[in-house]
């Protein structure tokens, strides 16, 4: 006798998932895989001292020389700015997001059998002369599964025109299932990824990102490009931008000019005091210039940034009101998230950054869950997009997981379910990312639109790339992309020495794009 067990429901974007084969969580970033935590976000910045950072005209005491041997120029990289999302759990990226194929490329696709694990039914495939609908090659470059999630979100942020100059690769590389062991997170490397090691870097900050962990995000760095004097400082909500700038009360009783003059005047007589006076340590010159330079960067700061609010992204129209409804992003903590990161990113107030989303742990025996979430996930990198399209900049834009999904071919019929395939477990074989670039001066033509490739039954062929089967790599793939979209490809074996990704000629072979500006920005 065939007993109809119940359908489950699908979960709302922030309930948690309460898995029977998983152990309670007990770590943060098993709360945040699982919904139970959300996924904060982080800014990287040298140090307290740094925050308050900036050049001025009115701050005519102090010499020039004096504020560049301090680091107040604050004039930034000039490097194409660099966001990418942590989909904290082990989403699906590959085939119900973005097509994975075989070693021909995107279009050369994978067997049906391969597609049910990806979730996809047959009749949903996306090499069936009957379900040609299901391919959407064109829209961002990047080829997509038509009734993709990830698009659907993007579609409501980003205008046909910012898609139109959009162009992406697909990485197919595998990953631990559900840890944040993985070192997945680019940005120590991008911070350095250019001639001389000199990488991107915004005028008022290094990086942002989403979590108060030493990579900024859920997932780690990996751990030769850490940088101890560059860990993040979290931002997570329009007020942790505003309050990047705070001077205290100064601003609020005095001028600007009058500021920087108190400033200046406290330098002076600091400066006299501490000219007399013997620290008896042993880097005592060192510590005289902390000090020194401590009030000239605050004077320079006020001078520079003396309205906090342009920082805000919730006084800002284009985003708030604009990309999102302003009764989105009051009420949709991932969206307020998500502009504090790619307004200070884009603005270039800051290098680059990681914007992490939890609850994406989503294998729930269900398909409405993941859908839900995946086209929250692209609202958000379709408003990036977006955003740097209004402002005319460039942007890279990098998503990742720590591991990914399977299906076991049970289909959820439900509306939310879509007809596909239900989540059934974690399985790091099917496991992928991708990047997408905007380029405000037209698309650019992919060199490959795809790294690596697939076996037919949706296994990551781990000989494919250095990538494949190496998260290290991946993430050394991923900086040499971004070198490649300056021109600097040729510095990257001697910026990162220890790299794994073989000669030059080899490294050809893993650039997506070729570069679309010459040094900086």
């Amino acid at each position: 006798m065939f007993i109809r067990r119940p359908r489950k429901k699908p979960l709302a974007n922030h309930e948690p998932m309460r898995h029977a084969d998983h152990a309670r969580p007990r770590t943060r970033r098993e709360f945040i895989s699982q919904g139970f935590s959300i996924g904060a976000a982080t800014v990287m910045a040298p140090s307290l001292m740094g925050l308050l950072a900036g050049s001025g005209s009115a701050n005519a005491d102090i010499s020039d020389a004096l504020k560049e041997q301090c680091g107040a120029t604050f004039q930034g990289a000039g490097k194409i700015p660099f966001v990418c999302f942590d989909l904290a759990g082990g989403a699906n990226i590959a085939g119900s997001n973005v097509l994975v194929g075989k070693s021909g490329g995107q279009m050369d696709f994978l067997s049906t059998a391969g597609y049910n694990k990806l979730g996809l039914p047959g009749d949903m495939v996306p090499n069936d002369p009957a379900s040609v609908a299901f391919l959407n090659e064109e829209e961002t470059g990047l080829a997509f599964h038509a009734d993709s999630g990830f698009l659907r979100g993007i579609r409501q942020t980003a205008t046909a025109n910012t898609l139109a100059a959009t162009n992406g690769v697909v990485i197919a590389a595998r990953s631990e299932n559900d840890t944040g062991n993985n070192p997945h997170n680019p940005m120590y490397g991008i911070a350095k990824a250019g001639m001389n090691g000199m990488g991107a870097n915004g005028s008022l900050l290094g990086l942002v990102g989403s979590q108060s962990s030493t990579s900024g995000g859920n997932s780690m760095a990996p751990m030769n490009l850490i940088d101890p004097q560059n860990r993040p400082t979290k931002i997570d909500r329009p007020s942790d931008a505003n309050g990047l700038i705070d001077v205290g009360d100064l601003t609020s009783l005095l001028s600007t000019e009058d500021a920087v003059a108190v400033m200046e005047s406290i330098h002076r007589i600091s400066d006299a005091k501490m000219r007399n006076v013997d620290t008896k340590i042993a880097t005592d010159d060192e510590v005289k210039k902390l000090v020194q330079c401590g009030y000239v960067k605050s004077a320079a700061v006020v001078d520079t940034f003396n309205n906090p609010a342009a920082l805000d992204p919730s006084k800002d129209a284009n985003i708030r009101g604009g990309i999102f409804s302003e009764a989105d992003f009051d009420g949709e903590r991932e969206f307020r998230k998500t502009a504090s990161v790619m307004k200070l990113v884009i603005d270039g107030l800051a290098g680059a950054g990681t914007i992490t989303m939890g609850g994406y742990d989503y294998h729930t025996g269900e398909r409405g869950t993941g859908e839900r979430r995946d086209e929250m996930a692209g609202r958000c990198m379709g408003a990036c997009l977006e955003y740097a399209a209004i402002m005319g900049k460039p942007l890279m834009l990098y998503v990742f997981s720590d591991g990914s999904v399977s299906s076991n071919g049970r289909i959820d019929d439900s509306p939310e379910g879509r007809g596909k395939g239900e989540w059934t477990g974690d399985n790091q074989q099917t496991a992928a990312s991708f990047y997408l670039v905007y380029n405000p001066n037209g698309r650019t033509e992919a060199i490959r639109k795809q790294i690596g490739y697939m076996r037919y039954d949706a296994s990551v062929e781990t000989a494919s790339s250095p990538a494949a089967n190496n998260v290290n790599q991946l993430v050394q793939t991923v900086i040499l992309n971004y070198m490649a979209l300056h021109g600097e490809e040729g510095s990257f074996a001697s910026t990162f020495m220890d790299h794994g990704l073989g000669n030059a000629t080899f490294q050809e072979a893993l650039i997506g794009m070729p570069g679309i500006v010459s040094g900086t920005i």
